[in-house]
């Protein structure tokens, strides 16, 4: 009939649309010209895939990992001891069955078959079981280890963690182990210890170091020290952590010390930003000497002093404060504190006292001559703050701190989850000024070999 229109048949349709309309596991890679070994391996594989689809992407992606991972394994074993069944003399090695095995597949401990491998006792030299490197990869209990600590620094917890995994399938998820409340809970200390002994043993030697802010933290009811380090080119490291406060001499002492032993070195200067704790400045100076200008975090003297006067009173001290520290004169600017002290002195006496105390470390970066981004960066604590705003988010389902080795680990842990999320500082641009200054200030004489060969020549 004209103009009518006939579907044509499976055979005249392209191979796309027809295989479109036909279940996966019927569709043929040997239409695409692959061998007929490697097609069938491939068919295979694909209908495993579309057996466990029902069951979820997860469920049929980790039924097709557990055969592709079982044909590494065999390939590596052809690798050392030759094709099966096919005598070789000079072979070094034999196939020596197999037996149980586990590996990390979507957040749990799978049982596996693992194929052994022997060398061939020669002379001397009795058997030895040779290593596959494709097991023992995914076999990898870090792996475990970091998903389980990924899912609790997100907030779930060891009674919640099953729950929160994505079906892998019912076969695989009634053998699977490893996820219990006791054995993630154990996985998760271990993992967390681990982080806090890298944490506090990570070498920092080998780069020029220009600023160090430290700031307090509160755990439940643990106090803790951390410190921040920026490099050279802007970058932001978490360095340390120590439990107490910065009200404590011996606390900040003792982190401050381990920095110096691990190699964070002052000779050409490090400006150290604190919160105002008096022990802080105290335990640098002790520690660093002369080679570390302190800048009081002004957003914390402000708080300090607005805290003493009635809410009616507070605006204006605080544009007086802010108007001063914005003086890129120091003596101008030490001029027009001094002016505020005296007028607070005789009605606030308290705001007066706490303006004066410390006043001088509140304008070193005037005298470093730090002006515009970079300012904004090192007038206060508020980039350590953003690191202890995500240890505190990540900890924030914690309802029982059950000792201070707890909150150190939890603080680690987010420490280096926080580090993954920065950026470089503002201002990185005018870090070179910023370095030149503090050499200037400490006085630091470079050796010849500092000196570029163009200059000495």
């Amino acid at each position: 009939m004209a103009g009518s229109h006939t579907r044509p048949s499976a055979r005249e349709q392209p191979a796309e649309e027809a295989n479109e309309t036909r279940p996966l596991s019927l569709v043929s890679t040997a239409e695409h010209g692959l061998s007929e070994q490697l097609s069938g391996r491939i068919d295979g594989h694909l209908e495993a895939f579309a057996e466990h689809m029902r069951e979820g992407l997860l469920a049929a992606s980790t039924a097709v990992g557990l055969e592709v991972m079982a044909e590494l394994m065999d390939a590596e074993v052809a690798e050392i001891a030759g094709p099966r069944g096919r005598h070789d003399p000079e072979r070094t090695a034999n196939r020596h069955g197999t037996e149980s095995g586990t590996v990390t597949l979507g957040g749990r401990r799978v049982p596996v078959r693992r194929p052994r491998v022997r060398t061939v006792a020669t002379g001397d030299e009795p058997e030895r079981e040779v290593a596959l490197a494709s097991y023992e990869t995914l076999a990898s209990t870090d792996l475990l280890a970091e998903g389980i600590v990924a899912r609790m620094l997100a907030g779930i917890s060891t009674r919640g963690y099953p729950v929160a995994l994505e079906p892998v399938g019912a076969a695989v998820e009634q053998q699977a182990t490893s996820t219990s409340k006791s054995a993630v809970s154990r996985r998760f200390v271990t993992a967390t210890a681990e982080r806090l002994a890298k944490l506090e043993s990570a070498p920092l030697d080998g780069q020029r170091w220009l600023i160090v802010f430290i700031d307090g933290f509160g755990l439940g009811e643990h106090t803790l020290v951390g410190a921040l380090g920026v490099t050279a080119d802007g970058t932001k490291v978490p360095l340390g952590v120590a439990e107490g406060s910065t009200e404590n001499a011996a606390v900040c002492t003792r982190l401050l010390s381990d920095l110096a032993e691990r190699g964070l070195d002052a000779e050409k200067g490090v400006l150290f930003v604190v919160d105002g704790g008096k022990a802080a400045g105290k335990a640098i100076r002790d520690v660093y000497g002369g080679l570390a200008p302190i800048q009081r975090c002004r957003r914390h003297k402000e708080r300090n002093v607005t805290d003493h006067l009635p809410e009616a009173e507070r605006p204006l001290t605080q544009r007086r404060l802010r108007a001063a520290w914005a003086n890129p004169d120091p003596a101008a600017a030490r001029a027009e504190l001094d002016a505020l002290a005296r007028a607070l002195a005789k009605k606030r006496p308290g705001a007066a006292a706490s303006l004066r105390e410390g006043l001088d470390e509140t304008l070193t970066v005037n005298q470093l001559g730090v002006t515009g981004s970079l300012l904004k960066t090192v007038d206060s604590t508020n980039p350590v703050e953003s690191m202890i705003e995500i240890v505190r988010d990540h900890s924030r389902r914690v309802k029982h701190w059950t000792s201070g080795e707890m909150a150190l680990r939890w603080a680690a842990a987010g420490m280096t989850a926080a580090e993954s999320q920065f950026r470089r500082v503002k201002g990185f641009r005018q870090l070179p000024d910023l370095a030149r200054a503090l050499e200037r200030t400490v006085g630091y004489q470079p050796d010849e070999h500092d000196i570029p060969a163009d200059i000495t020549a």
